[in-house]
């Protein structure tokens, strides 16, 4: 199965028992909305957002946005039902599920076997809707190349900060923040470093988590520049306010552009002349130097800045 290719720069959660706030979403610059059923709904409103939520993929105008939604856990009461309700009532309007608390590769094989059955029954691609999955228990963070790799529909691997550091025991603040860490570093470089080896050595997207003080724009900047320089290619937005900023930093700028375009440039003369290496600014650039920076000009063409 091919998977196709879209943009994930900011995945923007909007509570699927809101009409007005998915309304809103369905009009901002976010990559991809997910209309959400786990946390940020109550237990006993779940079954009454389902509607809600088919009501808003089938009437709103989502331009080109990736439209997803994200289901409650394989584990609960409600994941059977928000499966065959949403597709069943939006599955032509519905790109992805996003599946949270994957412990294991059957978790996913689950969600991918009745997502299947749905689409045979309704008449649609089979395969057609794609699974975007949370990383977000240490059960996944311990085998998460098994899960990147179980299931041909998987198109993304998602770091949950918040669940994982309850996961793991860890002592923590807000999600995602780290300015209050007493740790002396990035704590989350070891999470987020293997599960973006996973994602890229399965050809999965690698999607950084949830940062929870929106009203701390530098410290979400901060935390996704890290994640972008380990190769995540977005983050999660819990607040409109984070969307621009999430588009901008997962963007490759001007002048990384042209830097990449030059240093390819004198790789290939080099190449040309039959030298395995060349000198820029009297720092040696070769082969290798030259994937790094093909890969900013595949970015910067995916992102509109090439």
């Amino acid at each position: 199965m091919t998977r196709p290719f879209r943009l994930r720069r900011s995945e923007l959660s909007t509570p699927g028992s809101n009409p007005k706030m998915m309304a809103k979403a369905a009009t901002s610059d976010a990559d991809l909305v997910f209309l959400d059923l786990e946390d940020a709904v109550a237990p006993a409103e779940k079954p009454g957002s389902r509607a809600c939520i088919v009501e808003a993929l089938t009437t709103l105008d989502w331009g080109k946005k990736t439209r997803a939604v994200r289901i409650n856990g394989v584990q609960t009461i409600w994941c059977h039902d928000d499966l065959i309700e949403v597709v069943t009532g939006a599955g032509r309007f519905l790109d992805v599920i996003i599946v949270p608390k994957v412990k294991a590769p059957r978790d996913v094989w689950f969600v991918d076997s009745l997502l299947t059955q749905l689409e045979i029954k309704l008449g649609l691609p089979e395969g057609g809707i794609g699974l975007e999955l949370l990383i977000e228990e240490t059960e996944a963070l311990a085998r998460v190349e098994d899960i990147a790799a179980c299931c041909p529909r998987v198109e993304a691997l998602i770091l949950g900060v918040g669940d994982l550091s309850a996961s793991q025991g860890m002592r923590m603040g807000n999600i995602g923040a780290t300015k209050e860490s007493r740790y002396p570093g990035d704590v989350w470089h070891f999470a987020r470093t293997r599960m973006i080896v996973a994602a890229r050595a399965n050809g999965l997207d690698a999607i950084d988590g949830p940062f929870g003080d929106y009203r701390d724009a530098e410290g979400y900047r901060r935390e996704a520049t890290w994640s972008a320089v380990l190769g995540a290619v977005g983050k999660w937005a819990i607040h409109p306010s984070q969307i621009e900023i999430a588009n901008d930093v997962y963007s490759p700028t001007e002048q990384e552009v042209n830097r990449a375009k030059s240093m390819i440039e004198q790789v290939r003369a080099a190449e040309a002349q039959g030298l395995g290496a060349a000198s820029a600014g009297g720092t040696m650039i070769d082969a290798a130097t030259a994937r790094i920076f093909e890969t900013i000009l595949r970015r910067a063409q995916q992102t509109g800045r090439a």
